[in-house]
């Protein structure tokens, strides 16, 4: 479907991914819905706030993908031609405190939109994954191929059954589903709870920072550009009826680098301290884009140098307070 007019529905467009890629949709001449909770995982007001910049050329909808009812009438009168399913809770720590909450959201709200859009013919749905699926998957980089035996986390659970569901979907359906395994974004307006924003904020302001282990964890971190540039892509995908593709910077950070680079942008040294390793945390984590490439045209723009360069900057410009 290369699609360059429609009615795009965005699950969770308040949030951090969804906003851009809210913004790049209008920019392009698309009808944008957003569908959004506004739940209090974060302060909802930052989510408001997110929107500013496009609130009066799309149409917000507050509401629960759990609600069913809601969901439905949404579709039947809105008449979509695509989703992009961006809503989730997120996070693999809070999903071990709640997992049935994970579950109920990411499980059950993905259901209900697969639903209503077998139910009103909406043929091409763009599903947000996340590498946390891969687990401790011992092959490094890692690719849509591989072998996923042990996710380690509730919230990578719910991601691969969300694919699972999609993949059912586009095989009896024929809805087009494409999936996303995203591998950490950052950048401007990324959740308050994120590593990144946590450590500008706290090193800034001369506080006290956590390091969980050793500092040897290592993440492939993906700028939010590139993130959107790989959701746009997807988005008009017309290739295949059911594809998994990674979006990743393709390269690794260790969290002991990570922290240097943030001493680096701010100019100010970090207090830490120490605390183990945290349950639930995979050691790395490692983006083969060879497929994103091949298929979707997908190539990272901004490494981390750069992109944590973009985020102080544009943290000290937006965030109250800041030095």
């Amino acid at each position: 479907m290369n699609e360059t007019s429609g009615k795009v529905l965005v699950t969770g467009g308040a949030g951090f991914i969804g906003s851009h890629v809210c913004e790049k949709l209008v920019a392009e001449g698309f009808e944008v819905v957003v569908l959004d909770d506004f739940n209090d995982y974060y302060d909802p007001a930052i989510k408001r706030q997110n929107l500013e910049p496009v609130k009066d050329r799309l149409t917000v909808v507050a509401g629960d993908l759990r609600d069913r009812g809601l969901v439905d009438e949404l579709f039947a009168k809105s008449g979509f031609t695509s989703v992009i399913h961006l809503a989730a809770r997120a996070g693999v720590r809070p999903s071990i405190a709640d997992p049935r909450l994970y579950f109920s959201t990411n499980v059950d709200g993905t259901l209900n939109l697969l639903e209503a859009c077998r139910a009103n013919g909406v043929k091409h749905f763009v599903f947000a994954s996340s590498s946390s699926v891969y687990g401790v998957n011992p092959k490094v980089p890692f690719a849509e191929r591989d072998l996923i035996e042990r996710t380690i986390s509730p919230y990578a659970a719910t991601k691969l059954a969300g694919e699972q569901m999609c993949s059912n979907y586009s095989h009896l359906f024929g809805i087009r589903c494409v999936c996303l395994r995203f591998f950490t974004v950052y950048g401007p307006r990324q959740r308050p709870d994120l590593a990144i924003a946590k450590f500008t904020d706290a090193i800034s302001k001369g506080m006290q920072i956590d390091r969980y282990g050793d500092g040897s964890t290592a993440r492939d971190y993906t700028y939010i550009s590139d993130i959107v540039a790989g959701v746009m892509a997807a988005f008009r995908y017309d290739k295949s009826d059911f594809e998994i593709f990674n979006l990743g910077g393709s390269a690794t950070t260790t969290l002991t680098d990570l922290i240097g680079l943030i001493e680096e942008a701010t100019g100010q040294a970090a207090a830490i301290r120490q605390l183990p390793d945290q349950p639930g945390d995979v050691p790395r984590t490692y983006a083969d884009v060879s497929k994103s490439a091949a298929f979707l045209g997908y190539e990272p723009q901004v490494p981390i140098r750069e992109g944590i360069k973009r985020y102080v900057e544009w943290w000290k410009n937006s965030v109250p307070n800041t030095p």
